[in-house]
C-alpha cells in the first residue's frame, strides 16, 4: 500500500457541510455540559480548593481572594497558550496572536462603550470574544480568498483593531483604570465572572486539542500531504485561528492585549530549544508557561512591578536558560 493510500485511510474525507453538522451536534452537548459546570460545579469546587489550600499555608498570598482568582486564571493562561502556541510556532504563525489581541482590545472597549449605556450588557470579555472570533475568521477569508500575501491580513488586523478601540475610547469611555487593566493586564482586576469564563475557554480549548490533534498537527507539518490524505486544510485552519482568539481573550486581563501574544509563542520557543519531539515540546511547554506565571506573580510582589510584565520576564529569562541547556 502506497503512502498516499494510507493517508487517505487515515482520513476519509468529508464534506464540508457534514463535517459542519458533526461540529454542531458535537458541540451544542459539550457547551451545554461546560455551561451546566461552570454554573454549579465550578464554584463550590473553587471555593473548596482554595479553602483547603488557605488552611494549610495559611498565608494572605493565597487567603486574599483577588489573587486566589489571579493564581487560577494564570494557572489557565499558562496552560492554554502555550498548546495552541505550539502550532502557532511551529507554522510560523507567531504575530496572528498579537493581531487577535489588539483586535480582541477593540471589543473591550465596544464592550465598555456598551456597558456605559446598558448596565446590563457590562461584560467587556464577551465583547471581546466576539470581536476575535469574527477577526480570526475574516484574516483565514482574506487569506484564502485574495491573491496578496499571507501576512497582509495580519497587518491590517494588528493595526485596525486597535485603532478601533481607541477610537471609542477617545470618544467617550472615561474609564481609565478599566481599559489600562486589559490594555497591560491587572491581576488585581479579575472577577470570579471572567475566572469561569476562563475555565471554559479553557475546557473548550484544550478538548478541541485533543480531538483534533492528530489533524492539526499534519496541516502543521506536511500541509500537501494532508491534501493528499484528503484532510480538510481550510477547515483545521480556520479552527487554529478560532482557538488562538479564545485564548487570547482568555489571558487578556492577566497580561494584556500588548504582552498576549508572548505567552504564546516564549514557552513554545524555549521547550523547542531542549527536545526534538513535539508531544514532549507540548508538555514541556505548558510547563514552562506555568513558571512563568507563578514565578511572575511572585515576581511582581516582591517588587511591586506589573504583573503582566514580570510574566514575561520571566518566561524570557526560562527562554534564555533553554538556550544555555540546549546548546550543551
Amino acid at each position: 500500500m502506497s503512502v498516499g493510500d494510507r493517508l487517505r485511510r487515515s482520513f476519509p474525507p468529508r464534506s464540508l457541510p457534514r463535517r459542519l453538522g458533526f461540529v454542531l451536534a458535537a458541540g451544542v452537548p459539550a457547551g451545554l455540559a461546560i455551561t451546566a459546570f461552570l454554573l454549579w460545579v465550578f464554584p463550590p469546587l473553587y471555593g473548596a480548593f482554595w479553602d483547603t489550600t488557605c488552611t494549610t499555608v495559611d498565608t494572605w498570598l493565597v487567603c486574599s481572594g483577588f489573587l486566589q482568582r489571579g493564581f487560577t486564571a494564570g494557572a489557565l493562561i499558562g496552560v492554554t497558550a502555550p498548546i495552541v502556541g505550539a502550532y502557532l510556532v511551529n507554522r510560523q504563525m507567531a504575530l496572528i496572536g498579537e493581531a487577535l489581541a489588539h483586535t480582541a482590545f477593540g471589543g473591550v472597549a465596544i464592550g465598555l462603550f456598551v456597558g456605559a449605556a446598558v448596565p446590563g450588557l457590562d461584560y467587556p470579555l464577551l465583547f471581546a470574544l466576539v470581536a476575535a472570533t469574527v477577526a480570526a475568521l475574516g484574516m483565514q477569508y482574506i487569506a484564502v480568498h485574495t491573491d496578496g500575501y499571507a501576512d497582509i491580513p495580519i497587518a491590517i488586523m494588528l493595526t485596525g483593531g486597535f485603532a478601533v478601540g481607541i477610537a471609542i475610547i477617545s470618544y467617550g469611555v472615561v474609564f481609565s483604570a478599566t481599559v489600562e487593566s486589559y490594555l497591560f493586564g491587572d491581576i488585581l482586576f479579575v472577577p470570579f465572572r471572567n475566572v469561569q469564563l476562563m475555565v471554559g475557554l479553557t475546557l473548550l480549548v484544550a478538548g478541541t486539542v485533543a480531538l483534533t490533534h492528530k489533524q492539526l498537527l499534519f496541516i502543521t507539518f506536511d500541509r500537501e500531504a494532508a491534501r493528499l490524505a484528503r484532510v480538510d486544510v481550510w477547515f483545521y485552519d480556520t479552527l487554529l485561528i478560532v482557538l488562538t482568539a479564545l485564548v487570547v481573550v482568555a489571558a487578556m486581563q492577566i497580561l494584556g492585549a500588548i504582552l498576549v501574544a508572548g505567552m504564546l509563542v516564549i514557552p513554545v520557543a524555549a521547550a523547542m530549544q531542549v527536545t526534538d519531539s513535539f508531544n514532549r515540546g507540548l508538555l514541556l511547554s505548558v510547563v514552562f508557561g506555568q513558571v512563568a506565571v507563578f514565578g511572575g506573580i511572585f515576581a511582581s510582589y516582591l517588587w511591586n512591578i506589573a504583573t503582566g510584565a514580570t510574566i514575561i520576564l520571566v518566561a524570557i529569562a526560562v527562554y534564555l536558560l533553554s538556550l544555555v541547556v540546549g546548546s550543551r
